[in-house]
């Protein structure tokens, strides 16, 4: 059984082929996957796909790159949606540097009023970081994440911002990146996430994993990055898949009987 604990199966390059994709998941050992809205549109795609199947859970927020879009109406409406049947987690928020399609303040305030709807609501945080790993922390640090708990997510920090966002109470999520020849400290971090705090994610249709590197990646592609996790490691794929979805199943605070 694994869980993709990030995943947008909402996208545009899936519209046509949902029932598809899930399909061949479940014939991949996916068992369970959490898709992600992000805006307006993606949000209520998430939220209709979490109804439609019984595996499918929603984490919903605003992006970064999209603060500049947010408003005091549209914050009202995303904290209604919150209260849906199905919702694990509140994301993916956080800081986007790269892009710059937001002014770094915007995204700043954003970042922190989605983190106080999380805490009211006692939901985990999704985090979605590029190029602002030293604000990232801070913010966290200061809004007390270690409260609420949450996912770094497609973590790409080096062991020792592994261990910052440890001490935090948050957990490390890794994609397909962990499988690139090229991404040695994310292969340095899955050798040494303690097992309780690691989740595999694919971030599709985003992030392919090596054999499938520069084409649409799926949420059947996990499976890749627990088979590279579980070699970096030196342990059975079986392990990776069982202590991986555990440790989903009690940060989402969903029923594990459901695993047995």
């Amino acid at each position: 059984m694994l869980f993709d604990t990030h995943t947008h199966l909402n996208a545009e390059e899936f519209i046509d082929e949902i029932p598809e994709a899930v399909k061949r998941a479940e014939e991949n050992g996916v068992s369970h996957m959490a898709v992600v809205g992000f805006d307006t549109k993606t949000i209520e795609k998430s939220l209709e796909l979490s109804k439609s199947y019984d595996g499918i859970y929603s984490i919903i927020g605003w992006h970064p790159t999209e603060s500049y879009l947010y408003t005091d109406a549209i914050e009202e409406v995303l904290y209604q949606q919150l209260h849906q049947p199905k919702i694990v987690a509140m994301g993916e928020m956080g800081l986007d540097y790269h892009w710059d399609t937001s002014p770094k303040d915007v995204q700043k305030d954003v970042f922190r009023r989605q983190m106080r709807i999380a805490k009211e609501l006692k939901l985990p945080i999704s985090i979605h970081m590029r190029d602002a790993i030293e604000d990232t922390y801070r913010i966290l640090k200061e809004e007390h994440v270690e409260d609420i708990g949450g996912i770094m997510h497609s973590f790409s920090g080096d062991v020792e911002w592994m261990k910052r966002f440890l001490d935090l109470g948050m957990h490390i999520s890794l994609s397909g990146v962990v499988t690139f020849k090229n991404a040695k400290e994310v292969k340095e971090v899955a050798k040494s996430v303690p097992l309780d705090k690691l989740l595999i994610e694919t971030d599709a249709p985003y992030l392919s994993p090596v054999p499938y590197r520069g084409k649409r990646n799926e949420p059947a592609y996990v499976k890749y990055v627990a088979d590279e996790i579980a070699k970096l490691r030196e342990i059975p794929v079986e392990e990776i898949g069982e202590i991986t979805t555990k440790n989903a199943f009690q940060l989402f605070r969903l029923n594990e009987d459901l695993l047995k």
